[in-house]
């Protein structure tokens, strides 16, 4: 016999680790301490520069999508740079007016090279930022509590769509 009516809201997306605070330089210059501007909200992240011949420009287009696909929802964006050595928020804010980015919803960080590796290391558990510019083409769905949920590679025909609705199932869960 099936059962068809409102569920409670759940998502079956585990958990892949905490993001620890930590403290940036927005686009416009502007410290940005993670605590007040991302918990209690669902976020996407990802790794990127500005001057990137490769894979970031298809990337931000992605995280536009996500924007638009998610406006009016409590949800935030946020691009870290792995070249803070040339991405100055004069570059980042170009770049993030490029994409359309919404202020207050889609963030673009830079920051000391030290904490920027940490992060893309230790942290959300992607890349090194140590001046070669490799860096991964995922994105990392965050919880309102700073637990990863997923990961999705950005290169997959339906990884857009995966972190919509997953961010999605995120915003339904009791805060």
């Amino acid at each position: 016999m099936a059962l068809i009516g409102c569920a409670a809201p759940h998502a079956d997306l585990p958990s892949l680790g905490a993001v620890t605070d930590f403290t940036l330089t927005d686009q416009t210059g502007a410290s940005f301490a993670s605590a007040p501007m991302l918990k209690g909200h669902v976020w996407v992240a990802d790794f990127m520069f500005t001057n990137c011949p490769g894979p970031c420009p298809r990337m931000s287009s992605q995280m536009h999508q996500v924007q638009t696909a998610l406006a009016g929802q409590d949800v935030r964006l946020v691009s870290i740079t792995v070249d803070p050595g040339r991405d100055t928020p004069q570059d980042l804010a170009k770049y993030a007016a490029f994409y359309s980015a919404k202020p207050g919803v889609w963030y673009f960080l830079t920051g000391p090279q030290a904490t920027l590796n940490h992060l893309g290391q230790d942290v959300f558990k992607l890349n090194a930022v140590d001046g070669s510019l490799d860096h991964s083409t995922r994105f990392t769905l965050v919880d309102r509590k700073s637990e990863i949920r997923g990961y999705y590679l950005t290169s997959e025909p339906d990884a857009i769509t995966r972190v919509i609705a997953d961010a999605k199932a995120l915003l339904r869960l009791p805060s």
